[in-house]
């Protein structure tokens, strides 16, 4: 089975998590279904202690071949894509030679560069795209193809030194649930990778802090006739609320190392309404600062009612990771001594996002982030660049080398 082959295969099964579920993990039982695929074949390639667990967390070892000892590197990907965008009946297809020009994915849905101008890059590259109805699922499945394809080359070439090799499989990092139940003793790695990155050659130390927001209105209803001075419309309030937020400090209108506080799902009617918010930013004063704005916004809601129509509850999400791998720089500076000796120029830039690695970082186990060739992920414009899928199996191959030469 080729890299292609696996990718494909992967992303045809339905993994897609469950937001409205997220009080349980996995949130969705489909998930096992591609569990245990990964579960069966970790076994047929001679991986030991393979273990699928009840939280669909699929664990696996490979024993070393040398004879003196080295750091336990690990590999992890997850196997939920984003529910922001259906994954049933995945069909990919595959571009032989990109021009360039704007993709036709089908008769009303159309990649225009226009959109995503940094794709005239990828010009001469083979991608893999949707058919426009669905995600790709490259986000995370090509983090899983890399490593699955890592262990077939171990396999098929025995004489390749390594030491012991961990992997795992996770649920729910799409909802934030990733590490939930994440077992990092029976992982047992000194050290690993998240696979959850776009193009090859970044490298990913920081993260964005995190947090959630869940802002209630209660709202008074009557019968509209006899309304006047009575009546308390919830879901007017919240509309208020939202209008009521910097403007500059949403999605639309933030790049780089800019925080954001981001409305992702509302509902309501007169009676009550809710808002659900995500807060982040990579420095973590400012987002504590952000906090506060969404905290004075409900207060002042509550001040020109006179009553408490709105209360908040904010939820801490994960942490930048970066204040830990600075203190422990071992498995970034091996990822880059590894790419640069590929003759990448490592991009090595905040993300503006999350990986399961940021908290396991902040539990002891640093993590930093790889690419594997993926864009334009959560949606029907998805791709993956083959020949940088490849080139992501080969970095695990070399991370694994260069952590042997110190037997």
């Amino acid at each position: 089975m080729s890299a292609e082959e696996r990718l494909i295969r992967y992303c045809q099964v339905d993994t897609q998590s469950d937001p409205s579920h997220e009080d349980v993990t996995p949130s969705s039982q489909k998930q096992f279904d591609l569990a245990k695929i990964l579960k069966e074949e970790l076994e047929e390639l001679g991986l030991k202690d393979v273990v699928l667990d009840e939280h669909c967390y699929v664990y696996g070892k490979l024993p070393s071949n040398l004879s003196g000892s080295v750091k336990k590197v690990g590999f992890i990907a997850h196997m939920d894509t984003a529910p922001d965008f259906s994954g049933t009946n995945v069909m990919p297809r595959i571009i032989e030679c990109f021009d360039g020009e704007d993709i036709v994915l089908n008769d009303t849905t159309v990649t225009r560069m226009s959109d995503f101008p940094q794709m005239k890059e990828l010009k001469g590259k083979r991608l893999m795209v949707t058919d426009g109805t669905t995600l790709l699922g490259a986000d995370d499945k090509a983090g899983i193809v890399a490593i699955m394809e890592a262990l077939v080359y171990l396999k098929e070439h025995p004489e390749y030194p390594h030491g012991e090799i961990r992997v795992g499989f996770t649920p729910d990092e799409e909802i934030g649930n990733g590490t939930k139940y994440f077992n990092i003793e029976q992982f047992d790695a000194d050290f690993a990778y998240t696979m959850d990155g776009g193009t090859v050659s970044e490298l990913s130390d920081e993260t964005f802090n995190a947090a959630s927001a869940v802002v209630k209105f209660q709202g008074f209803s009557i019968h509209p006739g006899s309304a006047k001075n009575k009546m308390i419309n919830a879901a007017r309030i919240a509309t208020q609320y939202q209008q009521a937020l910097p403007e500059y400090m949403t999605p639309e209108h933030t790049e780089d190392r800019e925080g954001f506080i981001h409305l992702h799902g509302m509902q309501g009617n007169v009676e009550s309404a809710v808002l659900d918010y995500i807060i982040r930013d990579h420095d973590k004063q400012k987002l504590e600062e952000k906090k506060e704005i969404l905290k004075k916004a409900c207060e002042y809601f509550n001040t020109v009612y006179g009553k408490q129509v709105c209360t908040i509850e904010i939820r801490d999400s994960y942490p930048n990771m970066k204040s830990v791998l600075q203190e422990k720089p071992e498995a970034v500076d091996i990822a880059w001594k590894v790419l640069e000796g590929m003759g990448f120029d490592v991009v090595n830039e905040p993300v503006r996002g999350g990986t399961d690695g940021a908290m396991l970082t902040i539990r002891g186990l640093p993590c930093p982030n790889l690419g594997a060739g993926g864009g334009n992920f959560h949606g029907p414009y998805e791709y993956c660049v083959m020949g940088e899928l490849e080139q992501a199996t080969e970095v695990i191959l070399k991370i694994i080398s260069e952590v042997a030469e110190e037997a």
